[in-house]
Parts: C-alpha cells; sequence; structure tokens
C-alpha cells in the first residue's frame, strides 16, 4: 500500500494532509479492497517514515467522513458504498451499438455569442518562474500581512460570525463591509454613498460585464481610452456595442469632439490604464459637463485608489458629479490580493437595485465568509497600515527604478512614475512586442504595449514597468539586462 504515496517533505502542504489525499484517491479510484484491513497506524508510520500520531489523526478523520469504517479489534475498513462492490455497482450504463454512429453537438454552430480568447493583458500566470518579474497586478507576497489576514479570518469563522454568513443572504451583502466602505475606503476619494447605492462584486471586472449588460446593446456606442483596459472594450462587444478607441495625450481622456457619438465612456481618471498620468482636474470638470451635454454616462474604474504618493490627491471624478452620471468601480485586488476578486460599484439607488437583480441571477451574493474577512481586515485598521507599507515601498522601487531608467536605458522616455508601475517609451520604431519576447527568453518578464491596444493604429514602441511583484534588489539588475537585450534587438534590426 506504501507504494500509492509518494510523500513530498518541501510541499507546502502538511505530512498530514498528504496522507489524507493519497488514502482519498486510493479509496474513490478503487485501489484499496473493500474486504482486507487497511496497514495498521504503527505500520503505515513506519512504511512512510512519519509519526504514528499523523496516521492515527487521519485514519479517525476519515472515518469521521465516512470514508473507512472502524472494525474494534479488527482494524479500519474502507467503507462499501465507496467500493466497485458498493452503490456504484448497482449503477448500469447502457451500452452504444458498436455499429451506431454518434452525432455530436457543433457547439460553434450552436453559440448565439463567441467571445473568443482574451490575452492576458498584465501578466504571465508563471510570473514566479521569473527573475525578473516586471509584471503588473501581481503582489510581492512577502508584503502580504500572513498574521493579520489570518486573524481575520479566524475571526470571520467564529461561532457569531458564521451565524452571520452561512445563511443565504439572496442579493444582498454583508452589512459589516459595506459599513467599512463608507467609513474607511470612499471617504479618502471624497465620495458619500448610501447603504442601498453600493454594490459587492466579484473584482472590477465583474462590475464593468453587469453595466455593460444593463446599459449596452447593439445600437451603442461604447468609448474606451486607447491605450486603455482592453478588457472594458471586448466585454462591451458582448452585447453587440460598437466600442470607439478615444485619444489620451499626457493628462489622460482628451474631452473634445471624439466623445459625441458616446452613450457610455469606460475611463480610469486616477490613474490612467496604462500611461499612469493623472486627469486634472479642470479637465475632469470639463468632461462632466461634456457628459451632461451630450447625456452619456461615465464608468469611472478607480483601479488603483490608494497607490497615489501626492499627499493631496485630485479627487475621484465621482465625487464631483451631480447629475447622477458617473459610475464608480473600485477594487481592494492592489492592495490585498489579485486572486481574492474583491471589487465594488457605486452609483445612483434606482441602477445599484437594478444591478442587484441582476446579480442576484447570476450567483446571489459574493460569497459572505469572503466579505466578512476583508470586512474586519478592515475594521482593525490592518488595510490601513497595510496602505502606508505599499506607499513606502513601491515609492522606494520607484525611486530605484527611475535611476536605473536614467543610467542604463537613456534614450527611453517614463511616464511619472506612481503607483507600482510606469509606461515607458522605446525608441521610435522599436517593436516593444519582439522586445518582450527576447527578454522572456532570459528571465526578464515583460508588458508590451500590444497588450492596451484596442485599435491597431497605436505606436508598439511603449512597455509598461510594473513594480509590485519585483523585489528592489532585482530591480537595477532587471532594468541593465533589459538594456543590454535592447541593443541587441537594435543590432540584429539594423543589420
Amino acid at each position: 500500500m506504501s507504494a500509492l504515496f509518494h510523500l513530498d517533505r518541501d510541499s507546502q502542504a502538511t505530512l498530514q494532509q498528504q496522507v489524507r489525499e493519497h488514502l482519498v484517491s486510493a479509496i474513490l479510484g478503487g485501489f484499496l479492497p473493500k474486504d482486507k484491513p487497511l496497514p495498521s497506524c504503527r505500520s503505515l508510520a513506519k512504511n512512510l517514515n512519519v509519526a504514528r500520531n499523523t496516521i492515527v489523526l487521519v485514519y479517525d478523520e476519515l472515518v469521521s467522513d465516512g470514508y473507512l469504517t472502524s472494525r474494534e479489534r479488527s482494524g479500519y475498513y474502507v467503507n462499501p458504498q465507496f467500493t466497485t462492490g458498493g452503490i456504484e455497482a448497482n449503477k448500469t450504463i447502457p451500452a452504444t451499438p458498436a455499429d451506431t454512429e454518434v452525432v455530436k453537438v457543433d457547439w460553434r454552430q450552436r453559440l448565439k455569442v463567441h467571445p473568443g480568447h482574451q490575452p492576458n493583458a498584465s501578466q504571465s500566470h508563471s510570473w514566479q518562474s521569473y527573475r525578473y518579474p516586471f509584471v503588473y497586478g501581481q503582489l510581492d507576497t512577502s508584503l502580504f500581512p500572513i498574521d493579520n489576514w489570518r486573524k481575520c479570518w479566524r475571526d470571520a469563522v467564529s461561532v457569531q460570525a458564521i451565524r452571520d454568513w452561512s445563511s443565504d443572504r439572496y442579493d444582498s451583502d454583508d452589512p459589516l463591509l459595506i459599513e467599512q466602505l463608507q467609513k474607511r475606503i470612499l471617504p479618502s476619494r471624497g465620495i458619500q454613498a448610501n447603504n442601498d447605492e453600493i454594490l459587492i462584486t466579484v473584482g472590477s471586472q465583474q462590475a464593468i460585464y453587469l453595466l455593460a449588460q444593463l446599459l449596452l446593446d447593439n445600437s451603442s456606442c461604447f468609448g474606451i481610452e486607447d491605450p486603455g483596459y482592453v478588457s472594458a472594450g471586448h466585454i462591451a462587444r458582448v452585447f453587440g456595442a460598437r466600442v470607439k478607441s478615444l485619444q489620451v495625450d499626457p493628462d489622460g481622456l482628451v474631452v473634445d469632439e471624439q466623445l459625441n457619438e458616446c452613450d457610455a465612456i469606460y475611463l480610469t481618471p486616477s490613474h490612467q490604464c496604462p500611461t499612469t498620468v493623472t486627469m486634472p482636474l479642470a479637465r475632469r470638470l470639463a468632461l462632466l459637463e461634456e457628459a451632461q451635454r451630450q447625456d452619456f454616462i461615465v464608468i469611472e474604474d478607480d483601479y488603483e485608489m490608494e497607490m497615489n504618493f501626492d499627499t493631496h490627491p485630485t479627487p475621484a471624478l465621482k465625487s464631483l458629479d451631480q447629475a447622477e452620471r458617473v459610475l464608480y468601480i473600485g477594487s481592494l485586488s492592489k492592495t490585498l490580493a489579485p486572486g481574492l476578486r474583491m471589487g465594488f460599484l457605486v452609483g445612483p439607488k434606482a441602477l445599484i437595485q437594478e444591478v442587484r437583480n441582476l446579480r442576484q441571477l447570476m450567483l446571489r451574493h459574493p460569497p459572505l465568509n469572503n466579505q466578512r474577512a476583508v470586512a474586519l481586515f478592515l475594521a482593525q485598521g490592518y488595510h490601513d497600515a497595510l496602505l502606508r507599507k505599499l506607499a513606502r515601498v513601491f515609492q522606494e522601487r520607484g525611486e530605484c527604478l527611475a535611476r536605473a531608467l536614467e543610467a542604463y536605458l537613456p534614450d527611453c522616455r517614463s511616464s511619472a512614475i506612481s503607483g507600482s508601475s510606469c509606461w515607458l517609451e522605446l525608441p521610435a520604431g522599436m517593436d516593444a512586442g519582439q522586445l518582450k519576447q527576447k527578454a522572456a527568453h532570459e528571465g526578464l518578464l515583460l508588458i508590451s504595449a500590444d497588450s492596451y491596444h484596442f485599435g491597431s493604429h497605436l505606436p508598439k514602441n511603449y512597455l509598461k514597468i510594473g513594480l509590485s511583484a519585483i523585489p528592489l534588489e532585482k530591480i537595477e539588475p532587471g532594468i541593465k539586462l533589459l538594456a543590454r537585450i535592447k541593443a541587441q534587438l537594435q543590432a540584429e534590426t539594423a543589420a
């Protein structure tokens, strides 16, 4: 039986967890006999070179869960319900005659919508395997407050907390999380909102999708910044909308006649994605005036709302809106963890109610245990402490990056380094996509401009340099390596 086990002493899973997983797999796979006892705790522990108590705990857990039965003075046996002689033996599957041709569904013809594969604009799934991960939207795990997060999770599974979140709330969210957003997050952006004007979403992406489904159809024109967050455009196309590329400049979205046809626009005014520029107050006011005059809706994605080194940040566009035209999207992904998928939407009561109704048809509400853990993390001040730490670390990394760019890439021009990234302009004519591919072979992970272009007319000589995942000591050698690879590509192109 020990041949079924391959314990990894270096795994993050404990030996007890690994033994349990192997035993469950062997039981469900029918590899253990139903009429013979399993090895004794002492015998199996000796064969696997683990503590006897480890095996005792696993056996007892599997008895409690129904996988094993315990017979006095005889040992542990596999529950017959989990063997081929148990319940499964009574099920018969009718055989298909060998000469019968099975006609399978043609799913390409059956589907009414073809979203297609969307490239991952921000990062590689295997970014941690690179020596120099200049990715965006991922977090250096050494910065994550593990102990504080664990405390909040323990509190979230207390008896009283479980009573609060274990019931199906149908379409409502955790009131503690809503309260904390009102007290801790929104005021820093100049926004005040009532309970019925806030909706929790599974990340900002779901908020965009819900709004697109309610606001857009095949007669709509949806404007997005270009370069910008292209997923917003892809979502709009799913609902038949025509997507219009909108020009940006050093002050963000250009407010002029290009907005005339739009029924709704999506923008990132606080930290324009990907150029990182901040839209000044005068242009924000001009945009709101134009929205009123042209009668279009503004979707503001404040995706990096907390990552600003400026002691007097420009207030959110939503805070300036008097006509209820701005719908505000926020996320905790950039500060907590992108995998947590915790976002929120702020808008007029009438709209939020309809978005809530639509969300209820999809998934009712995001998991309430996750909502409660995040609410406790906010309420106990851990999030504010994390923000201060991230701001300090990212500013230090940004200063290091600025020095490295000046020293090794003097012929390149970068945007102001704020938040957790910068937008780097390469020499004219250079293809950032080619540079990205060559760099990847040498352990350097970059994001090229084409990840942020919705249209085909924009220049390709730009890179997004992310700082959130790469340690400080790797920034300078990483940029030095980038400079060498860039010089090689220029020489090959000139030859």
